[in-house]
């Protein structure tokens, strides 16, 4: 619903473009593309993947050790007590849900470094393609991504791409 309306915005606004002046009001670029292309952006990949490699030994080390209580447990069960069965088996169980825990969260503290390390880039890149948009007296700037605009007539609108990647990679 929402990239529908936006499109029918944006086919609106290049037809009162089109209409009533013959200079563009809308500029357009892949911003992944812009983002990808600066420099920082590689540093952070490179943050990012030492993380999730940390958390991924993490996860690997806690399985190995879940899975060698686990087959102490079966090799002994036949010959522990009741009372010993019960306990190991609760053992068992509390340190499986541990390891889901720490799973779930660590997918979460991924998401959220995720998103703080790649906040100041996209401010950046933010930044630029205004500064760039102001420049061409565009009134906005369609985002190109995921096919969400797949036809602008270039008569009515400026690409941006070259520009925008040129200013970020001289920042």
């Amino acid at each position: 619903m929402t990239k529908k309306f936006f499109s029918f915005i944006v086919l609106a606004l290049a037809q009162v473009a089109i209409c009533h002046a013959q200079t563009a009001f809308i500029g357009y670029l892949s911003y992944d593309s812009a983002l990808v292309s600066m420099p920082q952006y590689a540093i952070v990949q490179e943050q990012l993947k030492q993380l999730r490699e940390a958390y991924d030994k993490e996860v690997e080390r806690a399985e190995q050790e879940f899975n060698s209580k686990y087959e102490a447990f079966l090799e002994g069960q036949r010959d522990f007590p009741r009372t010993i069965l019960l306990k190991r088996q609760n053992e068992l169980q509390e340190l499986m849900q541990k390891n889901i825990d720490f799973k779930q969260q660590g997918r979460r503290d991924l998401e959220k470094a995720e998103a703080d390390a790649m906040a100041p880039l996209r401010l950046l890149l933010n930044s630029v393609l205004a500064e760039v948009a102001q420049k061409h007296g565009l009134k906005i700037v369609v985002n190109t991504d995921a096919n969400a605009c797949p036809f602008i007539d270039p008569a009515a609108a400026i690409e941006l791409q070259a520009e925008v990647i040129d200013m970020l990679n001289a920042e």
